[in-house]
């Protein structure tokens, strides 16, 4: 069983003051926490998609063992960083796990149970924690087209899960970290690790 990584890192992170990649948390940028969150969850391979500051991205973050998609549409929104994410992914991957940079608790542990979730048949696992939805969100590979044409400006792959909940498993990751998210630097402040 073969399931990707994809870390949706491209926004410019308007409301924050700069690209949310950049920001640092516990001594680490947060692409790279989010990169290796997805790896140690058992993702190979993972693919960071960038648009705003790339080349700074590029330049400041260990993204060792990461493939960087560089996503030239990145100011219309979210959904175009995920058609270019999914297009890039190997054909031969039986699933992605799609994670964002900007929820530094999100734990691999969460990544782990989508991934058994999709061991025993679920085509689509939605990380929830007290019961609302959240990320990170397994999509096997059959869904892939579908979510990529219901993927528009913001919504991301919003759409396609609200259209088909027939596809969709939820997991709960209660336990294991916060999808807090991280909007403003005092956001960031008052983050405390998660535990």
């Amino acid at each position: 069983m073969s399931v990707a990584g994809l870390l949706l890192a491209a926004g410019a992170g308007r409301r924050y003051g700069g690209p949310k990649a950049l920001a640092v948390y516990d001594g680490r940028l947060l692409v790279e926490r989010a990169a290796a969150m997805l790896s140690a969850g058992g993702c190979t391979p993972v693919h960071v998609v960038l648009g705003a500051a790339a080349r700074e991205i590029e330049d400041r973050a260990d993204l060792t063992g990461a493939v960087v998609v560089g996503n030239a549409d990145w100011a219309s929104g979210m959904g175009s960083s995920l058609r270019a994410g999914l297009r890039s992914l190997p054909q031969t991957a039986d699933a992605v796990v799609v994670a964002l940079v900007d929820q530094p608790l999100i734990g691999a542990e969460a990544v782990r149970r989508l991934r058994s979730a999709f061991a025993r048949g679920a085509r689509i696992a939605v990380a929830t924690y007290d019961d609302r939805p959240g990320h990170p969100v397994l999509f096997a590979h059959e869904t892939w087209p579908g979510v990529s044409e219901a993927a528009h400006q913001d919504a991301g792959a919003r759409a396609y899960l609200r259209d088909h909940p027939e596809e969709v498993t939820y997991v709960d990751c209660t336990s294991t970290g916060s999808p807090v998210d991280v909007d403003t630097p005092a956001d960031l402040t008052a983050l405390r690790p998660h535990g």
